[in-house]
C-alpha cells in the first residue's frame, strides 16, 4: 500500500470497529511507527512533508494523539469524554452529575467539553476531547448536527453513547426520554381543563428533542380536532430569554392563547416572567407547562407544572451503556427511552 492509496473502507456499523493505531497509520504510509509517532508530535527529526502527510492521514482515519504514555501501553485511559452543548441549563448539569457518580464508581474520570449550539465549536471541542484518547464518549450533539458530525469518531472505533438528543443513522447506543408521551400527557391535561388555544414556546426542529416535542404538540391538537395556529408557535432554542420573548409574541396574536407548553423548564421560567410583565400570573389567569422538571421547577412561586424526564436515571444509564460498550464493542446496539411523568403543581388552571 502506498502513501497515496485510498483509505480502507470502514465497516458498515459501529459494532466491531477497532481503534486506529500508530501501526495502522504506519502500514498505510509504508513508514515506521516511530516515524508516525514523531510526526504526530511535530518532531523536526521528520521532514515537514512527511509530517503533514502523517497528520492528514491520521485525521482522515479518525486517529487522535494519545497524551498518556500509560494509555499507549494499555490502550485504556480510564477517562470518559462528555460533550454537551450547554451546562448552564440545570437539566444538563443534573445529567452530568449522574454520569460522574456512575463512572466514578467504576474508577473512571470525566473530561467535559461544551460547545453551545455551534457546530464549528463542537468539532473543535470533540477533537480536543479525542486527543486525550478517552475510553469512550457520551455526547449530546449541538443543534443542526448530522451523522457526518460524528462519523469519523465512529469510524475510528470510539465507543459513543448519545444522550437526550439523537442523530439517527450511526448505529450508536442512545438513552433519552419518550418526548412524545410526555407532551401528549401535557396536552391532555390542558385540554381537560378546557383550554383550546394552546401555544408552543421554543419549538425547534433542528434537534431531536425539539422535533419530537413539537410534533407531539401538533398531534395532541389534531387528536381533539383543534386547529394549528402558527401565530401561537414561537420557534427558538429553549432559553429563559426566548421563553420571555415567546410569551410576549403569542399574547399579541389576534386570538391569544390561554395556555402554553414550553420546550423546557428554562423557557417556562422565562414565560412566567413575561406574563408578569403583562400583569398576569401563571396558574391564575394563564397556564404554563414546562418540560424536564429540573430541581428549580419546584422552588418557583407558583411551582411549575412540568414533565419529569428522569434525568438522574438517564445520566446513570448512559454511563452504564458506555461502560458496557467499552467492554464489548460488538454487542448489539442499545436504545432506551424512559417514560416521562406529568407533575402537576401550581402553574395550570382552567381558562378565564
Amino acid at each position: 500500500m502506498t502513501a497515496d492509496s485510498p483509505l480502507p473502507a470502514g465497516p458498515a456499523s459501529a459494532a466491531g470497529r477497532s481503534r486506529v493505531t500508530l501501526q495502522i497509520i504506519a502500514d498505510h504510509l509504508s513508514v515506521s511507527t516511530a516515524t508516525v509517532s514523531l510526526a504526530l508530535r511535530d518532531s523536526p527529526l521528520v521532514a515537514e512533508a512527511t509530517r503533514s502527510r502523517v497528520r492528514e492521514i491520521a485525521r482522515e482515519m479518525g486517529y487522535s494523539y494519545n497524551r498518556s504514555a500509560a494509555a499507549l501501553r494499555t490502550d485504556r485511559t480510564n477517562i470518559i469524554g462528555v460533550g454537551f452543548h450547554d451546562i448552564t441549563n440545570p437539566y444538563f448539569a443534573e445529567l452530568l452529575a449522574a454520569i460522574e457518580e456512575t463512572t466514578a464508581s467504576f474508577g473512571r474520570s470525566i473530561l467535559l467539553g461544551t460547545y453551545a449550539e455551534d457546530l464549528k465549536r463542537q468539532e473543535r471541542v470533540l477533537d480536543s476531547l479525542a486527543e486525550y484518547r478517552p475510553d469512550g464518549m457520551i455526547l449530546c450533539p449541538a443543534g443542526g448536527s448530522t451523522a457526518e458530525s460524528l462519523r469519523r469518531f465512529v469510524d475510528a472505533g470510539v465507543p459513543i453513547v448519545q444522550l437526550s438528543r439523537e442523530i439517527p443513522g450511526l448505529g450508536l447506543d442512545f438513552v433519552g426520554a419518550d418526548d412524545r408521551h410526555g407532551i401528549l400527557q401535557a396536552m391532555e391535561h390542558l385540554i381537560g381543563l378546557g383550554h383550546r388555544r394552546i401555544a408552543f414556546l421554543c419549538a425547534n426542529e433542528g434537534i431531536s428533542t425539539g422535533r419530537n416535542r413539537y410534533h407531539a404538540y401538533r398531534e395532541g391538537l389534531a387528536a381533539h380536532g383543534l386547529p394549528i395556529d402558527t401565530a401561537l408557535i414561537y420557534f427558538a432554542y429553549g432559553t429563559r430569554e426566548n421563553g420571555l420573548k415567546g410569551i410576549q409574541q403569542v399574547l399579541d396574536a389576534a386570538e391569544p392563547p390561554t395556555a402554553a407548553i414550553c420546550m423546557n423548564d428554562l423557557a417556562a421560567f422565562g414565560a412566567m416572567l413575561g406574563l408578569r410583565h403583562r400583569g398576569r400570573e401563571a396558574g391564575v389567569d394563564f397556564s404554563i407547562v414546562g418540560c424536564d422538571d429540573v430541581k428549580e421547577a419546584a422552588q418557583w412561586f407558583p411551582a411549575l407544572t412540568t414533565i419529569h424526564n428522569f434525568q438522574n436515571q438517564m445520566g446513570a444509564k448512559s454511563a452504564e451503556f458506555l461502560l458496557q460498550r467499552i467492554a464489548d464493542p460488538s454487542a448489539p446496539q442499545k436504545r432506551l427511552l424512559l417514560t416521562p411523568e406529568l407533575v402537576l403543581r401550581g402553574t395550570t388552571c382552567p381558562p378565564r
